[in-house]
């Protein structure tokens, strides 16, 4: 999960040292943070395990996580409480986590160690480029892509990750039957979403227009946030057919 707030954003053409790519639509938006001593303590010591460097070679997914399982990328987990949570409750599935902030990777590393999660990777680096370089074709069951940054301002609508040359690097990612879970409270970028993904043609809305949460994603700490300010949420499920 990106920040909604452009006053986190960082001056034109700046991105952090670890995520040296050429500019393009990235899946992520700088912001400040400080990383914690747990979260320190976490990257030392878990990270070697569950953290996968960046690197432009297809991942073998039955090496990186020792078995063969259906695997999910979540582009943008934030601090990681939905991504733990939902790694705990399906454990039968296999998660590739991505996120540049250091102190979100921190946060889902505690989590990892608290929960004794097995079936959870953490990729350090944007996810655009993940995708592109690490990520077989037609390998995943599912990508989630929770609470991405809306950017409000129009001129910047641009810079909004569900677009329609992303969707389909998306659907060449997703196995058949590999679903897309998308969800935002901020209903202009719902409706972007929306026509963006039902103009693909490989990919089939599973509702009749939004879908209701999967039960498998808990509340975030968004969604709460807009609950409590009587915003809505609006979930969105796409499938690539069998």
């Amino acid at each position: 999960m990106t920040s909604h707030s452009e006053t986190d954003c960082p001056p034109e053409g700046s991105q952090p040292p670890e995520v040296a790519h050429p500019r393009s639509i990235r899946s992520f938006v700088m912001r400040a943070g400080r990383t914690t001593e747990g979260q320190a303590r976490a990257l030392a010591d878990l990270g070697p395990r569950f953290v996968l460097p960046y690197t432009e070679r297809l991942l073998d997914f039955q090496e990186v996580f020792g078995r063969q399982a259906p695997v999910v990328l979540e582009i943008g987990f934030g601090m990681g409480d939905a991504t733990a949570k939902i790694a705990e409750v399906l454990p039968e599935t296999d998660f590739i986590g991505c996120e540049v902030h250091e102190p979100g990777v921190g946060a889902l590393l505690k989590h990892i160690g608290e929960r004794q999660l097995s079936n959870l990777r953490i990729v350090q680096d944007d996810a655009v480029q993940v995708l592109k370089h690490m990520i077989p074709a037609a390998s995943l069951a599912g990508v989630h892509i929770f609470f991405p940054d809306p950017w409000h301002k129009k001129r910047h609508h641009k810079r909004r990750l569900i677009q329609p040359a992303f969707v389909q690097d998306l659907l060449a990612h997703l196995a058949p039957g590999g679903y897309l879970h998308c969800a935002t409270d901020w209903e202009p970028y719902a409706q972007q979403m929306l026509e963006v993904l039902s103009a693909e043609p490989g990919l089939v809305n599973t509702a009749e227009g939004y879908a209701e949460k999967p039960a498998y994603r808990p509340l975030t700490k968004f969604e709460n946030r807009g609950l409590r300010l009587g915003h809505g949420v609006w979930d969105l499920v796409f499938r690539k057919p069998a």
